[in-house]
């Protein structure tokens, strides 16, 4: 199964007849609720000793920055009852640690205690097959045939149920495009993956980035696509809040958004010809 994620901002303009004039509709916000990128990504043949987590809270409709959140107390833990501390660098909301030991098919244990409330997580680091040398160009691709194509792959293990996510970033998009996968009718296949751009042209670069990922974060993607429309479905649900793994153990009702999740990366660039 293939689904195709795009990050993407919304936005209202409403036109007055005669004029381009953008009006801005009262909104009524709710309280802000805390959000934790606590992303624990592991960069193949690096040490993956140095992590962040990032805490903010939701914002306004029409804000355009998210506030930082200071003041939190931020560990993880593994299996060997090994303590990482996570120290914030002052006023930024971001949580740094230096001495992180990732090891993949090992369980670890997030906790953040901040105002009183402690919210804690589980997951395993999840491995990631690497991406073959050979990444593929050609000129057929696009709904027209016309545009520049390039694919990657990489060789799915056998052995057990494997969940992807995919990362593509090239010059003329803002955020890199995503994409979840699982190996459900493809178990131990060579995987490939396939990219193209009207504006790609000679000597463009494009960065792909594979990780490996639990199959409880790839059915929390899954919700993601489906709550903000972009399924393909012409019949979209309503939009609703996605949940992740993190939990608050002091008051349930006051409950974090994002996910603790630990992946393998592997990471390849390609020059177009």
């Amino acid at each position: 199964m293939k689904l195709l994620q795009k990050i993407i901002i919304l936005s209202v303009a409403l036109f007055v007849t005669g004029c381009e004039k953008a009006i801005n509709v009262p909104l009524t916000t709710a309280s802000p609720r805390l959000v934790i990128d606590a992303s624990i990504d592991w960069v193949k043949n690096t040490t993956g000793n140095e992590q962040k987590i990032i805490l903010s809270t939701t914002t306004g409709y029409y804000s355009s920055e998210f506030p930082s959140v200071s003041g939190a107390v931020v560990t993880v833990t593994n299996a060997s009852n090994t303590v990482f501390n996570f120290v914030e660098t002052p006023g930024t909301g971001q949580y740094v640690c230096h001495n992180f030991l990732p090891v993949v098919g090992q369980a670890y244990n997030l906790k953040i205690v901040l105002n009183g409330e402690t919210y804690t997580a589980s997951e395993t680091f999840t491995p990631v097959p690497k991406i073959e040398d050979n990444i593929d160009q050609n000129n057929k691709g696009g709904e027209m045939g016309d545009e520049i194509e390039v694919t990657f792959s990489y060789k799915d293990n056998a052995s057990q149920a494997n969940f992807y996510l995919n990362s593509i970033s090239q010059p003329y998009s803002p955020f890199p495009e995503l994409e979840v996968e699982d190996d459900e009718h493809t178990n131990g296949n060579l995987m490939q993956e396939s990219f193209s751009h009207e504006k790609l042209k000679a000597g463009d670069q494009v960065d792909f980035k594979l990780y490996g990922i639990s199959e409880s974060y790839y059915n929390y993607l899954f919700k993601l696509i489906l709550a903000t429309g972009n399924d393909g479905n012409p019949f979209p649900t309503t939009p609703g809040t996605v949940r992740g793994n993190i939990i608050n153990q002091t008051n349930s009702n006051h409950y974090a958004l994002g996910y603790f999740r630990l992946a393998e990366v592997d990471t390849k660039s390609y020059k177009i010809k």
